[in-house]
């Protein structure tokens, strides 16, 4: 077929396929089928052995775009991430992110020897490809739902599948070339992975705030360009390191969490839209390991898959989880959930297509057994959230998202800032007048959200219980706030 039909066939089964993704995911969410697991079975259905018999075999395109994905995934994930989360989880979210993985991959190894599967250098490298949580399964969970985690559980899994990348990408293309080569995993790779997080972290800390003062003081001739900025240096972030035996997945994320905690123009549109990125991003990135696989190899490895899969979900990461959350003081039914809800996605498929790249033998084996791993995985621990959550007592209260929301879109920075409140019952404001609140000088309500209703506060306006109040104040003023209010939406 010539141009321009072969490009506007590309762009209509790309368009088709993105349709039917974004419109299904409504009816998965409702379900409690992870999107994850549903891009996937959309991008099968369209494969070779599907509906739409399309063939695509290629790894290192689909290498290559999966690292873009990735990039920008995590690049959303940090200016999403505020810094009094991390204070509390970052020990052991990054002894997960490093130890765990070490511990899993074992593990995983371990009975993929035993069990005669494979040799031990497969294994390992097997063990490697699957080692790390998925930063794209855990945000859609995450954020993409409607599960209202206790803050301390969910930002110790968020942190950790955005820090535990790196480790994994460093033991696969270890354990990679040791097969390629013929040769052992040596102590060496633990300074190479040591260097790597090291320069990884000090580049992203570095990019962070020189990124944040680029965007600081940039003045564009329109607010669309400041999107466009974010995401060349989110590129940069990840390629400069990546030359210097760096982790450029590490510095991305890091980077994004300096820029997201600081004042930067136009906050709220360059979260909207890496939002909008990163959801692109990881519909596009299950559509392409979807049409990757070849279903009917799929059914030669299941039964060894099913046995890695309930492995890895019901003893290696539990395990993993246990030993490294040993020193800090979560409880049983924390550790416990954070030892099942260890979701697989992308990033192990990506990971599966290295040993290929490098002409390991079996990698095609390998490849499909990671696969099917992360295809039950989505299925056991990726449809029980919910049910965990709500079983081991781990659920904490959310206000109702607000039928409309107000906020401040500027250049500047400015003294004052829109905060929302959302009134519990017990607030002291409830049942008052707004002309009879106390509010500090310079302090106003400027809009109540009641459900569906919008009102213009008043001076005989009466505050109710499960109103969202948008107030005009200081940041030294919202301590007496919450004291009247309840805590600030976020």
């Amino acid at each position: 077929m010539n141009e321009p039909s072969a490009t506007a066939l590309l762009l209509l089964i790309g368009g088709l396929l993105l349709t039917i993704s974004v419109l299904a995911s409504r009816w998965a969410v409702r379900r409690g089928v992870p999107l994850a697991l549903l891009f996937l079975l959309i991008g099968m259905l369209a494969g070779r052995d599907g509906i739409g018999g399309l063939t695509f075999d290629d790894y290192s395109l689909t290498f290559r775009v999966g690292t873009v994905a990735l990039v920008l995934i995590l690049f959303d994930g940090g200016l999403n991430t505020p810094f009094r989360f991390i204070r509390s989880s970052i020990l052991p979210a990054s002894v997960l992110a490093t130890v765990g993985v070490v511990l899993t991959a074992g593990l995983v190894a371990t009975a993929a020897a035993l069990s005669g599967l494979l040799s031990w250098p497969h294994a390992i490298l097997l063990g490697a490809v699957v080692s790390s949580t998925d930063a794209a399964a855990v945000f859609s969970v995450l954020r993409g739902s409607n599960l209202n985690l206790r803050k301390r559980t969910s930002n110790t899994l968020e942190l950790e599948s955005g820090l535990n990348d790196p480790m994994a990408v460093i033991l696969t293309i270890a354990a990679a070339t040791a097969v390629a080569n013929d040769v052992f995993i040596g102590w060496t790779t633990a300074v190479h992975a040591f260097i790597q997080l090291a320069v990884g972290a000090a580049a992203g800390i570095a990019a962070g705030f020189t990124c944040r003062s680029i965007l600081a003081h940039a003045r564009f001739i329109s607010a669309g360009l400041y999107p466009v900025l974010t995401v060349a240096l989110a590129m940069l972030t990840f390629a400069i390191p990546s030359l210097m035996w760096g982790s450029g997945f590490l510095a991305v994320y890091i980077a994004a969490v300096i820029i997201g905690n600081g004042a930067v123009p136009h906050q709220s549109m360059l979260r909207r839209v890496h939002d909008a990125l990163a959801w692109f991003s990881q519909v596009g990135l299950f559509l392409l390991m979807g049409l990757l696989v070849n279903p009917r190899e799929l059914l030669e490895v299941g039964w060894w898959g099913l046995f890695l899969a309930l492995f890895l979900a019901i003893i290696a990461r539990p395990v993993a989880v246990w030993l490294c959350l040993l020193p800090f003081k979560y409880t049983w039914r924390e550790t416990t959930f954070l030892g099942w809800v260890g979701l697989r996605g992308a990033v192990p498929i990506l990971l599966a297509t290295i040993p290929v790249m490098h002409g390991v033998p079996h990698s095609h084996f390998i490849f499909n057994i990671v696969f099917f791993i992360v295809v039950i995985n989505a299925i056991l621990p990726g449809m029980t959230v919910g049910w965990f959550t709500h079983r081991l007592g781990l659920k904490a209260f959310a206000p109702p998202t607000p039928s409309a929301v107000l906020e401040i879109d500027a250049l500047e920075s400015f003294s004052k800032q829109v905060r929302s409140f959302f009134i519990h019952d017990v607030a002291p404001v409830v049942g008052t007048r707004i002309a009879d609140i106390p509010f500090p000088d310079d302090t106003s309500a400027l809009m109540i959200v009641r459900g569906s209703d919008l009102i213009t506060p008043k001076g005989a306006t009466i505050i109710l219980a499960g109103d969202h109040v948008y107030v005009l104040c200081q940041e030294r003023d919202i301590t007496l706030l919450q004291l009247m209010m309840g805590t600030p939406e976020e």
